[in-house]
């Protein structure tokens, strides 16, 4: 390939990077005037590779069938397997179903319990939207994306990026072994987590244990008058915090420096 036409595949490039900014907008700007309308949502993670027959399905769709109940909204990633069951049972008990779908390389069917739907092109900027618009997290069995929505929220809360809220792992017998590694392996061989990060979640295999903590923690945060200043969010649903501190001695670098 010679050089000019090295150089011009360079340029267009760049503008594509230009463009894909507004893309992202466009994303978020949907995403938000989609999701501010939903007042109480519980964001669902889970395999999306079980079967209607498994146990964790038809634990979902009771998850789903009890927050309508309640008056809470489910909130999935829109896929099968337990975002199927969530929304399949917030649908068929009239309540809100939430399914936020996602472009993949090889198509995603998107499943048909969605009463409010959208779909996205970027992870993050759906992210965002379970994070921004849920007041818990149910995480059930599943592969590397419920791993990590679950360690996502983790990180959050641990680094007080966002207030404590419910993250409730549902089936034991899938969670335990993994709550075991980090308490034996993260806190006290390692002591990289602490006592007390072992309780930012709860592990149970009882559907009304997990809508009634929901329940409880949401009704204590509408009855919260005030939130400190310290606590104003952002908008994507995080706190602000405080810019890092850079040694003296730090000189700011563009790329253009580095080049030299």
């Amino acid at each position: 390939m010679s050089k000019q036409r090295k150089d011009r595949m360079a340029r267009l490039d760049r503008v594509e990077e230009t463009w894909r900014v507004f893309r992202i907008m466009s994303e978020f700007v949907e995403g938000f005037e989609l999701m501010s309308r939903c007042e109480a949502a519980v964001s669902v993670f889970g395999s999306a590779r079980v079967v209607p027959k498994h146990k964790y399905y038809q634990m979902a769709e009771a998850l789903g069938r009890e927050l309508a109940r309640r008056g809470f909204a489910t909130m999935t990633g829109g896929g099968p397997g337990i975002m199927e069951a969530a929304n399949k049972g917030a649908y068929e008990a009239g309540g809100t179903s939430i399914g936020l779908n996602i472009y993949l390389p090889e198509e995603q069917a998107a499943n048909l319990y969605q009463n409010v739907a959208m779909d996205f092109r970027y992870f993050f900027c759906r992210k965002v939207m379970f994070v921004k618009y849920a007041v818990a997290f149910v995480c059930f069995p599943g592969g590397f994306g419920t791993m990590d929505e679950f360690f996502e929220s983790m990180t959050l809360i641990q680094t007080d990026k966002t207030p404590q809220f419910p993250v409730i792992l549902m089936g034991s017998d899938f969670w335990g072994p993994l709550v075991g590694w980090m308490r034996e392996s993260q806190m006290a061989k390692n002591a990289f987590i602490s006592p007390e990060d072992l309780d930012l979640f709860i592990v149970t295999d009882d559907v009304k244990q997990a809508v009634d903590v929901i329940e409880d923690n949401y009704k204590v945060e509408v009855e919260s008058a005030e939130v400190a200043a310290s606590s104003q969010f952002t908008g994507e649903g995080t706190r602000a915090g405080r810019q890092p501190q850079a040694p003296s001695t730090r000189r700011r670098v563009g790329f253009e420096d580095l080049a030299r």
